[in-house]
């Protein structure tokens, strides 16, 4: 997959964990300093105020929606809120039952449990993981053939927090455990323009109203990419001016990384210009729009798609992807008259 500045997802490469150190420094630990998500913050406010008033855990939580948008730090925020100890793993990180069983036993009573990935857990973790949430009990098997027996341990009462992007590939019985389903939402212009002042006095940079709008116009509505494009425009402003991100500094550090007005980078560009110079705009299928760009299908969906159908450059419809005026108007490409409809490959 291509490297993009506007990627929203993360990485296990040596060079993003310095960024992601740095990241960790401007996470919120509250609700007061989390800007946004302000359903959600209302819902899980009264979730964790009813728990502590019945000196109980708070319900299971299962976080959804496209990546970049805070939900492992809205699950430290819980945490955090419940004076909880977290500890964090990922779906394919817990290979094996006997991972999930490690992980469980060494859990103190009202500890959370931050799963990332939460749709990748292997189906056999998965069926440990349903008496665990729901009875506090964990099953293992104790050797092999007709001499095997079960034994049944009882567990400390602690919190699960699930995240994931793709809530449609979670196992049913899985996602019925859960007590809290939350989707997090893409952030206003507004919200973005506030994170971004908050990241910038962190870090210590003087940041100008006139760039943080420009900087959270172009951030495609969510924190990951509005911090990132920060930090690229303070290096920018370090070296080619005084180390204040004024309009100037921001707008030419953002042309050099090609993000357009729009947000999007050269990637969505090349992807929407393919649908249109190669079937009129669509309708075509996701198979066709992968092989088209050489990437993968779950990549058009999880990373190009979701944005690109937010500001309405896409619509889907059951024939498959178009491309509609409006981002024909961004484009500049006047559309074609097309005789035809092409076939979709889907």
């Amino acid at each position: 997959m291509i490297e993009r500045i506007v990627d929203s997802s993360t990485s296990d490469d040596e060079e993003e964990v310095v960024e992601q150190q740095a990241e960790e420094t401007l996470r919120p630990r509250d609700f007061a300093s989390y800007v946004g998500q302000e359903r959600l913050k209302k819902n899980l406010t009264l979730a964790i105020d009813a728990a502590k008033k019945r000196s109980e855990v708070i319900d299971h939580v299962l976080l959804y929606g496209p990546p970049g948008l805070g939900k492992t730090t809205m699950a430290g925020v819980i945490a955090n809120e419940m004076a909880a100890n977290m500890k964090v793993t990922s779906g394919p990180a817990i290979e094996r039952a006997g991972d999930l069983a490690s992980l469980l036993t060494n859990l103190q009573e009202g500890d959370v449990l931050f799963i990332d990935e939460i749709h990748r857990l292997n189906r056999q973790v998965e069926e440990v993981l349903y008496s665990a949430m729901e009875d506090f009990k964990l099953d293992i098997m104790l050797g092999k053939g007709p001499s095997a027996r079960s034994l049944r341990l009882d567990l400390p009462k602690f919190t699960i927090i699930g995240a994931t992007t793709r809530t449609g590939s979670l196992a049913a019985p899985l996602r019925d455990r859960f007590g809290l389903i939350h989707r997090l939402e893409f952030y206003s212009q507004n919200e973005i323009q506030q994170i971004l002042h908050r990241s910038a006095n962190i870090l210590d940079v003087k940041l100008d109203s006139k760039a943080s709008e420009e900087l959270a116009m172009r951030a495609r509505l969510t924190p990951r990419i509005a911090n990132r494009l920060l930090k690229r425009a303070r290096d920018y402003a370090d070296v080619n001016g005084d180390g204040i991100i004024d309009h100037k500094n921001s707008r030419a550090a953002l042309d050099m990384l090609e993000v357009d007005d729009r947000g999007l980078d050269h990637s969505d560009r090349r992807l929407l210009k393919a649908i249109i110079e190669s079937y009129s705009g669509g309708p075509v299928g996701l198979n066709t729009i992968a092989a088209l760009i050489s990437e993968e299908s779950s990549t058009i969906e999880d990373f190009y798609e979701p944005y690109l159908m937010q500001i309405g450059f896409i619509e889907r419809t059951p024939r498959g992807r178009r491309v509609t005026p409006k981002a024909y108007g961004h484009l500049g490409v006047t559309a074609k008259d097309a005789t035809s409809e092409q076939p979709a490959l889907l």
